[in-house]
């Protein structure tokens, strides 16, 4: 497989489950810490090699392209004030990666928000990540599978074990361990309920696809809730050619959760090293003596 280059970023949701605040704001674009969502996810493919950022965004999703170009008027402001460092870190937001951006115009699933970006992919392998997933991990997640991809030269999936009371909430593989953490994709199973799951490997949002998936997703009859599912391109793909999956290791937060969204404050306001240690001291007097706090 050559060098990854690219990664698609599906941004079309309308973020039901963080109503009212995403009436009118992206739910990428929520603040963990100092930072959006999509921008930790946005790093991690830039760590990972990846050099063109294509975002399938949809209405209501303007911030998101402004928090990734060049702001004049503000840099103008941090540099008459002398914020010499704080100007750097926001022209370095503009200049990580190309971004380049393309409409999903109607909510027709995740496989069809992935063959939005096929004029913008081409013909050459590309990484689609799931920007609510946020992952904490030494090794960035998409440079995990990467090394898989370039090993067996196939696509490669991005798991996690849940636990049994989860699988309904995820697509769920079914496939053969070749080594520790590594599998054989046979088939995949979209939300299955807890009886029926083949088995407990969760797909979290990360991939590394190769361009026929395009054809597939093309004549791809929708699924689950109407849509056009990824996981069902998956399953065809998979009859058609080997596919893997690799036990990502590392935290994942699911930001686009209330719960996970705040486990993941929790645990960047924690990692900051200028908030970090105030914060903690925060949290212990809280559980200590939560009627005073």
């Amino acid at each position: 497989m050559k060098d990854l280059r690219k990664a698609v970023f599906p941004l079309a949701g309308h973020g039901t489950r963080f109503l009212p605040m995403t009436k009118a704001s992206p739910k990428e674009m929520l603040p963990l810490v100092d930072k959006p969502v999509v921008q930790y996810t946005v790093e991690e493919a830039v760590a990972s090699g990846v050099s063109q950022i294509i975002m399938v965004t949809g209405r209501g999703k303007r911030a998101i392209e402004d928090h990734f170009d060049i702001s004049y008027e503000l840099e103008d402001v941090l540099r008459e004030k002398g914020k010499m460092k704080l100007l750097e870190d926001i022209r370095r937001i503009s200049f990580m990666a190309e971004v380049v951006y393309t409409r999903q115009k109607e909510s027709l699933g995740l496989g069809h928000a992935v063959l939005c970006a096929r004029n913008l992919v081409g013909e050459e392998p590309f990484a689609v990540a799931l920007a609510d997933e946020v992952i904490d991990a030494s090794c960035p997640a998409l440079a995990q599978l990467l090394d898989v991809a370039r090993e067996f030269d196939a696509p490669v999936i991005g798991v996690q074990e849940v636990p049994p009371g989860e699988v309904s909430h995820y697509g769920i593989i079914r496939g053969q361990e070749i080594r520790e953490g590594l599998f054989r994709v046979d088939s995949l199973v979209e939300k299955p309920r807890v009886e029926e799951a083949p088995s407990r490997w969760a797909v979290i949002g990360r991939y590394i696809l190769t361009p026929d998936i395009f054809s597939i997703l093309e004549n791809q009859k929708p699924g689950v809730g109407g849509e056009i599912q990824l996981t069902d391109a998956l399953v065809t793909l998979a009859s058609h050619r080997p596919v893997y999956a690799v036990r990502i290791e590392g935290r994942r937060y699911d930001t686009g959760d209330k719960g996970g969204f705040l486990r993941a404050t929790v645990r960047y306001g924690l990692k900051n090293p200028e908030l970090g240690p105030d914060f903690r001291k925060f949290l212990v007097e809280l559980l200590e003596h939560p009627e005073e706090v």
